[in-house]
């Protein structure tokens, strides 16, 4: 006999995830200005307690069963908003190349035509997936890298190989769970018209 485990949902705002992902948000700012005096050292640690904490709000909202509205609109707004300062401060240092950039603001975009067309039907944002999860992942593993690939040496020269590694599979999958929201999207509008 299976056992199934409940997720219950709550609208409590003062949870620990919650609290969690406040802490990653305000971190965002930091970050970006950390990046843009060059203290790369100090924009890494804190893109790794981002990294550390996006890890642990995720876990305990499911191990506490405080998985509540609130964490599920914060965590990816998080996600998203370190990629876009850490894509505008690279590609301001010229670390990141300007197509690359393009490509990945360029999903954001699509993704925000999504919801702003799910809202008219009537449905919350897409969920998040695995694939959407994987490209966040890669992405946020490659842009530490090319971070520490601003240099001479073996260490940068190691960083941008492994860098740009994260960077391709981040992108590709980044693109590819993009392509998946927007065939959901589709699916239900068409639904909701074959409805009507």
């Amino acid at each position: 006999m299976e056992v199934q485990e409940t997720r219950v949902q709550t609208d409590r705002v003062l949870t620990i995830p919650n609290i969690l992902s406040m802490a990653r948000l305000v971190g965002v700012p930091l970050f970006l200005w950390l990046i843009l005096q060059r203290h790369d050292g100090w924009a890494l640690l804190v893109l790794a307690l981002s990294g550390v904490s996006d890890y642990l709000d995720g876990k305990l909202a499911r191990r506490w069963n405080q998985i509540s509205s609130l964490g599920r609109l914060l965590d990816p707004a998080a996600d998203r908003l370190y990629i876009l300062s850490t894509l505008f401060g690279l590609t301001w240092r010229e670390i990141l190349p300007l197509w690359l950039t393009a490509a990945l603001i360029a999903r954001e975009a699509m993704l925000l035509v999504m919801v702003w067309i799910l809202r008219r039907h009537g449905y919350p944002p897409p969920q998040v997936n695995f694939l959407g999860k994987a490209a966040t992942f890669n992405l946020m593993y490659a842009f530490p890298l090319l971070l520490l690939s601003d240099g001479h040496g073996w260490l940068p020269s190691l960083a941008a190989i492994f860098g740009w590694a994260f960077a391709g599979w981040g992108t590709t999958l980044y693109w590819w769970a993009g392509i998946l929201y927007v065939v959901q999207v589709r699916r239900l509008v068409k639904a909701d018209a074959t409805a009507d």
